[in-house]
C-alpha cells in the first residue's frame, strides 16, 4: 500500500512539475473568455469611417456588436472606461514568418521555417507554428492582432497561414490554416549596379550558368502546376463517377490544386524589376492570382502593376538603399510612390518574426516620407485584409467584424505610443511580455 501510495504521489507531482514548466517555458500569458466588453467614452478611429471624438465600441461573442457615439452599454457588460484613449482595429502583418523561426542563428532546433528540396507545396506553416514564441508576446502588445506566417527556402515554399497572436496551441489561434501558396521565383542571373551586383561582377559565363539554371527550374515548376491541375481534373472526374478508375492520392498535387483553380492566392517573392515583370507573366501564364512579396523596385514600375491589378506586400521599408546611386529615402519613400500610382498594397514589417513588432513604426516612417496618415494606418489594416479578401472579417472597426481591438494611449503608429487595452478574437489579453518579465527581474538590480 505504502508503495502504491509513494507511486501515485510522484506521478502527481511529476504532473504538476511538467505542466509548471509548460507554463513558465511560455512568455504568451493565454487571453480570457470571451465576455461581453463596452469600451466607453473613447477616440475611435475605425479607419472605414470618420473618427469618432467620443464614442462606445460593445464587443461580444468575439465579434463587435456596436460602435458610436450614442451605444448603449448592455446590462452585464464588463465597462472600460478608455476617457483619453483611442481604440483602433489591430493591425496585420502580412510579410512574416513569425512563430516559426525562434533564433535564426546558433540553434537550429529552433527553427522550423523551411523544409529540404525545392518543391515543398504542402509544407504548412500552420503545423510548425509555436504558440509560445517569444516573438508573439511583444508583436502583439504594440497592436499588432493577427499575422500571415509563410514558410520560406526553396522555389514552391509551401502554404502561408493566417493566425490570431492569441492562444496556447496552433488550433486555437488559426483563422485560416492555407490562405496562400508561396512560391519563391528563381532569380535571373543579371544582378544590376552598385551593392550585390555578384553575378554581373563574375562575368557572362558566369550569368548564362545561373539563367540556364533558372531556366530549368522554372520548367520543372511549370511542369508541377500542370500536373496539379490534371489531378483536379481527375479526382473531380471520379467523384462525379466511381466508375473511372480512383485517381492515386498525392498530397503534394493536392495542395497545388486552389492555386492553380485561382482560389488561393500565391506569394510570389521578388524585389527586383525585372524579378517582379517576370513573376507576374508566370502567374498568368499559369493563371495563379500573384501578390508580390518584396516588392523593393514596385514603385518603379507602378503603371505596370496597376495594369495587371497585382498587389504589393512591401518588406523593405526600413532598409538600407541596396544600390550605391539611390538616394538614402528611397525605400522611406516608396509606399508614398506606389500610392499615388494607384497600386494596391500593404507595408509589412519584412521580418521572420523578431522584429515583426516593428511594424506600426515601419508603416509611421512611411507617413513620414509621403504617404498619409490615413493611407499608411490601412496599410496595416485595411489593406492587407482586402490583399487577402478577409476584409468582411478583420481591417476597420465595424459591427460584425472580428473585434480584434487595440486601446492606446495615442496614435498608433508612435512610438510613444502605450498599449492599454489588447482584445483578440473579443478576448482581454494580458500584456506581459518577455520583456516586461525581463524588466521586472532586473530593473531593482544594483
Amino acid at each position: 500500500m505504502t508503495r502504491i501510495r509513494f507511486a501515485a504521489i510522484a506521478a502527481l507531482t511529476a504532473l504538476a512539475a511538467s505542466s509548471a514548466g509548460a507554463q513558465l517555458g511560455s512568455f504568451n500569458p493565454p487571453p480570457g473568455p470571451q465576455k461581453t466588453f463596452a469600451i466607453t467614452n473613447a477616440h475611435i478611429v475605425p479607419v472605414s469611417g470618420p473618427e469618432i471624438a467620443n464614442g462606445t465600441v460593445v464587443i461580444s461573442g468575439g465579434k463587435i456588436q456596436a460602435v458610436g457615439a450614442s451605444v448603449s452599454v448592455p446590462s452585464g457588460a464588463e465597462v472600460i472606461d478608455a476617457k483619453g484613449l483611442h481604440v483602433y482595429p489591430g493591425m496585420m502583418d502580412a510579410g512574416t514568418s513569425i512563430g516559426l523561426s525562434e533564433i535564426g542563428q546558433g540553434a537550429n532546433a529552433t527553427v522550423d521555417i523551411s523544409e529540404v528540396g525545392s518543391f515543398n507545396p504542402n509544407a504548412m506553416a500552420y503545423y510548425g507554428l509555436n504558440p509560445h514564441s517569444a516573438h508573439i508576446g511583444v508583436t502583439r502588445v504594440v497592436g499588432i492582432t493577427h499575422v500571415i506566417t509563410r514558410p520560406t527556402g526553396g522555389i514552391l515554399s509551401g502554404q502561408a497561414a493566417l493566425v490570431n497572436l492569441a492562444g496556447s496551441t496552433a488550433p486555437q489561434m488559426a483563422v485560416n490554416r492555407s490562405i496562400a501558396t508561396v512560391i519563391e521565383m528563381p532569380r535571373s542571373g543579371f544582378g544590376g549596379r552598385g551593392f550585390g551586383g555578384f553575378f554581373a561582377a563574375q562575368g557572362p559565363a558566369n550569368t548564362q550558368d545561373v539563367n540556364r539554371t533558372r531556366q530549368r527550374q522554372l520548367d520543372s515548376l511549370r511542369t508541377m502546376l500542370r500536373d496539379a491541375e490534371a489531378y483536379g481534373t481527375a479526382m473531380d472526374a471520379y467523384a462525379k463517377d466511381k466508375t473511372l478508375p480512383r485517381p492515386k492520392h498525392d498530397v503534394v498535387l493536392a495542395s497545388l490544386v486552389p492555386a492553380v483553380r485561382g482560389q488561393m492566392p500565391v506569394l510570389m517573392v521578388a524585389d527586383r524589376v525585372t524579378d517582379i515583370k517576370e513573376a507576374v507573366g508566370f502567374a498568368e501564364e499559369n493563371k495563379l492570382r500573384p501578390i508580390i512579396v518584396g516588392g523593393r523596385d514596385a514603385w518603379q514600375i507602378t503603371s505596370f502593376l496597376k495594369d495587371h491589378d497585382v498587389p504589393v506586400l512591401i518588406t523593405s521599408v526600413m532598409d538600407l538603399p541596396t544600390r550605391e546611386d539611390d538616394p538614402y529615402d528611397v525605400n522611406y519613400s516608396a509606399p508614398a510612390k506606389l500610392a499615388q500610382g494607384g497600386v494596391r498594397f500593404a507595408i509589412t514589417s519584412g521580418d521572420a518574426g523578431a522584429e515583426a513588432r516593428n511594424l506600426p513604426y515601419t508603416a509611421g516612417m512611411a507617413a513620414a516620407f509621403g504617404l498619409s496618415r490615413e493611407d499608411a494606418l490601412k496599410s496595416v489594416t485595411l489593406w492587407p485584409a482586402q490583399i487577402f479578401g478577409i476584409a468582411d472579417r478583420f481591417g476597420t472597426i465595424e459591427v460584425g467584424k472580428a473585434a480584434n481591438l487595440v486601446v492606446t494611449t495615442g496614435d498608433v503608429l508612435e512610438a510613444k505610443t502605450d498599449t492599454k487595452y489588447l482584445f483578440i478574437d473579443g478576448r482581454l489579453v494580458p500584456l506581459d511580455t518577455k520583456h516586461t518579465d525581463l524588466n521586472d527581474k532586473f530593473k531593482d538590480r544594483p
